[in-house]
């Protein structure tokens, strides 16, 4: 069988033998210097100020909109624009907050939300936010989403989960909002096992994510910060500090094996993009010679960092023949990740607008995808061609 991942960490000997050497040795387990070694290392390697890092990217989203929700930036029932086409811990934090969720079509050709399909959604409803999805290591336009954006004075955030090195000529993915972002789930790029990252640029928001990552205290803020929230509340001593909730928050906190899987990962982040993306573009061979695949569009990004294989048919028979040949083959297959959002049963329940989305309901219908990660071997590689072939 081809499971959707076959090990938990890349160099999966060498990295558990390291981390039982940590665990022995560590004085600590809770969250320290390793988490924030490992923010400030990202931080870098994403080429943005700050990283908050967090038990979970579910959790990132989470808290990325509870923090533009504490500094005023959002409010009850705003409406937020979403790729229709994403996961539900992108969806639902919108409706558990109390603003409404408004769905955006993506495009078959890219699997993303592009800019016509949100302006068209935009002059209708006007939109707060957009929370976008970078699907399964593809992106839409986002250079142009990004200006539209920063015109109509729509708040722009990424979902960045699925595309972790992943580039645009104008920059990463993930760089393109005001927050993005990430997953370290044993199923992403990289993995802690659990846990997520934030990132962005503006100190304010960095400095939120934090309140709200611990409970809505100071605790993991800085020094100068501490004396600015305590100032500001008259809070009189470090004492009395210690049980001061400033603002609305979580126990979003990630451990210390977190950080440590997470700096001890992130060597191998680079070779890791570089195998994926060789294996989809070798897998992508047999589909430009399959008339019934659809050939997806990727001619506007310049590094393609592909979480997993996704196979788009013309029509829902075909869609058919071709789960019964990979699952035949011993393939462990998904569906085109939640499909069309407005389907779900919660959404369906907790919202009142559904619009027409045809990109969306044709990849629901017609899509599904397979793995790929650098343990692919050679014989599993002829194998997810072979049932990529037209018989």
């Amino acid at each position: 069988m081809i499971p959707l991942m076959k090990f938990t960490f890349m160099n999966e000997v060498e990295t558990r033998k390291a981390l039982s050497d940590f665990i022995l040795q560590a004085p600590r387990l809770s969250m320290d210097i390793n988490c924030n070694e490992f923010e400030k290392k990202f931080s870098e390697v994403q080429e943005r100020k700050d990283a908050i890092l967090f038990n979970s990217g579910g959790s990132g989203n989470l808290a990325m909109l509870q923090a533009l929700k504490n500094m005023d930036m959002l409010k009850d029932g705003d409406r937020i624009g979403f790729s229709a086409l994403t996961w539900s811990t992108n969806t639902m934090p919108i409706i558990q907050l109390g603003m409404e969720p408004i769905a955006i079509d993506c495009n078959i050709n890219t699997l993303n939300v592009m800019l016509t399909d949100l302006k068209q959604i935009h002059e209708k409803y006007n939109l707060k936010a957009f929370f976008i999805t970078n699907v399964l290591g593809f992106a839409g336009d986002l250079d142009r989403i990004k200006d539209y954006c920063d015109t109509k004075k729509i708040i722009l955030i990424e979902d960045n989960c699925e595309a972790l090195g992943t580039e645009l000529p104008s920059g990463k993915t993930g760089n393109f909002g005001i927050m993005a972002s990430f997953s370290f789930f044993v199923a992403h790029h990289m993995s802690t096992i659990e846990g997520g990252m934030v990132v962005t640029d503006n100190p304010d928001l960095a400095e939120m994510l934090r309140i709200v990552r611990a409970n809505g205290w100071d605790r993991n803020l800085s020094s100068g910060s501490q004396i600015k929230w305590r100032k500001k509340h008259n809070i009189k001593s470090e004492f009395e500090a210690k049980y001061t909730f400033y603002d609305l928050g979580y126990n979003l906190r990630p451990t210390e094996i977190t950080g440590f899987l997470g700096l001890y990962q992130l060597k191998y982040l680079k070779e890791n993009i570089n195998i994926r993306e060789k294996n989809y573009f070798r897998l992508e061979k047999i589909v430009k010679e399959n008339p019934d695949l659809v050939v997806l569009n990727h001619s506007h990004i310049k590094k393609l960092s592909n979480f997993a294989f996704p196979v788009v048919c013309k029509t829902v028979e075909l869609r058919n023949k071709y789960i019964n040949q990979f699952s035949g083959a011993g393939v462990e297959i998904r569906p085109m990740i939640a499909g069309n959002m407005q389907k779900q049963p919660f959404y369906k329940k907790y919202t009142k607008v559904i619009d027409e989305l045809p990109g969306v309901d044709f990849l629901h219908n017609n899509g599904f995808y397979c793995g790929n990660y650098p343990e692919l071997s050679e014989i599993d590689l002829e194998s997810l061609s072979s049932c990529l072939k037209n018989y």
